[in-house]
């Protein structure tokens, strides 16, 4: 059965907000229908026009939620609440970059406000090199799980493609990559492993004022030990990434945020043979991101994050940070 676009109203023009515009202009128009985009930032907004004449520009927050069926919230954290409040008061659906919020006590309440009628952007919800790796575990692949481990590391933070955001992004009230980054393999152990739970982590800040420059910590996913590394300087690369299962039967890791490989019996790993790097895997999660975005507007099942696993992510994303 076909529906009608869903009207998604953007808020925040920057990063993520250019690049969810772009993936509805571009490739979504049978499941959501943009609604506009808004940002306080006249700059933000004059790179859009530029960039998508064809956008809808509104002149506040509130228009925008009235003319959408669901909001976008994708400005920085501490103003995530404000706005999806406002959309939720208004009947519409949220849908919520992370963090949820920037104090732990206000995304819990809000969790409990939202209910089934918000979602939070984590891609590797929609992710291809996920599926392969949940088919894969699903196959045997990995056998009873022994260990989780991430590592994630940055030739600088922020990104060199973040710079306009280092204002925020560098900043210990909101910003830092274990909330940018390490939150996103945070959830795919919980999606993929269980509930989060057992933290015990540090996280150093050498300079004052700014954001981590390496966190270390253990936990469990659904039982399973997890081990997470991150650091600044710790690659020539924008940045590098891995997430690995390892059990009884063998082991398979997404890398660099999109390739799913396995390890074959030598111990080395190779890709799955359709495996697509980042930059052509991100359009086609982003597609199924919003796909997930009709469907949560309308009430209909969707594999998007939900609210209560974007608080656990967070609640052990600002445990290592205060650890």
């Amino acid at each position: 059965m076909s529906h009608p676009p869903v009207a998604m109203g953007i808020i925040g023009a920057g990063i993520m907000g250019e690049r969810m515009l772009g993936a509805a202009l571009d490739h979504a128009s049978h499941a959501v229908r943009v609604a506009g985009i808004w940002d306080p930032a006249p700059a933000a907004l004059d790179r859009i026009r530029a960039r998508f004449p064809a956008a809808p520009i509104l002149s506040d927050s509130a228009s925008l939620i009235a003319a959408s069926d669901c909001a976008y919230i994708a400005s920085p954290p501490a103003s995530h609440l404000g706005h999806a409040r406002a959309a939720l008061a208004a009947g519409k659906s949220v849908f919520v970059e992370k963090p949820l919020a920037v104090d732990l006590a206000d995304a819990r309440a809000f969790v409990a406000e939202a209910g089934d009628r918000g979602a939070v952007n984590f891609p590797f919800a929609s992710s291809l090199g996920v599926e392969t790796l949940r088919r894969w575990i699903g196959e045997g692949a990995v056998g009873r799980p022994l260990r989780i481990a991430i590592e994630v590391s940055f030739a600088t933070w922020p990104r060199s493609w973040q710079a306009d955001a280092a204002g925020w992004l560098d900043r210990r009230p909101e910003g830092g990559f274990t909330r940018e980054v390490v939150s996103h393999f945070l959830f795919l152990s919980r999606r993929l492993g269980g509930p989060l739970a057992g933290l015990e982590g540090r996280a150093e800040f050498p300079e004052p004022g700014r954001s981590e420059r390496r966190v270390a910590a253990t936990l469990t996913a659904g039982g399973i030990p997890v081990s997470l590394a991150g650091t600044v300087g710790g690659t020539d690369r924008d940045d590098h990434n891995t997430w690995l299962i390892e059990g009884e039967a063998g082991a398979v890791r997404l890398r660099d945020w999109a390739i799913a490989e396995r390890r074959a019996p030598d111990g080395t790993f190779h890709p799955a043979p359709d495996a697509l790097p980042n930059e052509k895997g991100r359009p086609i999660a982003l597609r199924r991101q919003l796909e997930g975005v009709a469907r949560l507007a309308r009430g209909e099942p969707h594999r998007l994050a939900t609210m209560q696993e974007a608080f656990e992510v967070q609640e052990i994303v600002e445990a290592v940070l205060a650890g």
